[in-house]
């Protein structure tokens, strides 16, 4: 069955780095595929969509012309994960089982969780008039805690060659944006089987958000002790475990796995 990847807001496939490679561990590397949304990656070119449902069809879309047939299954990180959510609600019958990665979603969020406010002004000034560097460099410090270790030069250094390969323009980022906070989750969880991971340092969403999405769903959640919000470059190999244990236990709660009160 194929593994649908699915990243955030301005990231495209090459920001998954060595996780597929990690992923093929547990899933057939031939049956691992990572997408971009319009406006991202190979597809920056185009506009992106202004709402998640557009985004969904576009997946959609794409898996058709590469003669993939659901279902899918869907691993999704941040925005990515909305578009799972939306996915999954609106496509039951597509969707196998998705497992999202510090996400959240309005209404069922608070705002002030979504998004953590300190955060406002650094990201509205430098994701709409920074240079594409300090743009990158926001993102790292935001996202991930491989920003603190001798690794961040050289993630720093690829992710700005990505930006200027593959430019998001200003454009596409508010479209994006829009899309995100304009996404309203339906009141309970997709007919599909979830499992949730957080990282406990996410320093852009607060985990509490998949702690209250967890509670109200009455799904399985891990939440990583020391990972940011982009966990599968914190520490790919724990997010392959944790599914691992998952699909093992035929989507009974983690029995390996410590979920912190937060």
């Amino acid at each position: 069955m194929t593994w649908v990847l699915l990243r955030g807001l301005m990231r495209e496939t090459r920001h998954w780095g060595d996780f597929p490679t990690q992923f093929g561990q547990l899933a057939n590397p031939r049956e691992i595929v990572v997408l971009d949304f319009p406006g991202n990656g190979s597809l920056h070119d185009q506009s992106s969509a202004t709402s998640v449902a557009e985004m969904v069809n576009s997946l959609r879309q794409q898996l058709r012309q590469r003669c993939i047939s659901p279902p899918y299954r869907l691993l999704a990180l941040s925005l990515g994960a909305m578009v799972a959510v939306a996915w999954g609600d609106l496509h039951p019958q597509e969707v196998d089982r998705m497992v999202l990665i510090n996400t959240s979603l309005a209404p069922l969020n608070p705002f002030y969780q979504r998004l953590r406010p300190r955060n406002y002004p650094a990201l509205i000034n430098t994701m709409i008039f920074g240079s594409l560097s300090a743009r990158e460099k926001l993102i790292l410090r935001l996202t991930s805690k491989q920003a603190l270790t001798t690794h961040a030069g050289q993630l720093l250094h690829d992710w700005t060659t990505y930006a200027q390969d593959c430019p998001v323009s200003r454009a596409n980022i508010l479209r994006q944006l829009l899309a995100a906070f304009s996404y309203r989750a339906p009141a309970s969880m997709p007919n599909v089987p979830v499992l949730l991971l957080a990282g406990a340092k996410d320093d852009l969403v607060n985990p509490q958000c998949s702690v209250s999405l967890a509670r109200r769903w009455n799904c399985p959640l891990a939440i990583h002790p020391t990972a940011g919000h982009d966990l599968p470059l914190d520490d790919g190999l724990w997010v392959v475990q944790q599914i691992a244990d998952w699909l093992e236990s035929s989507s009974m709660p983690l029995s390996k796995t410590t979920a912190m009160a937060l």
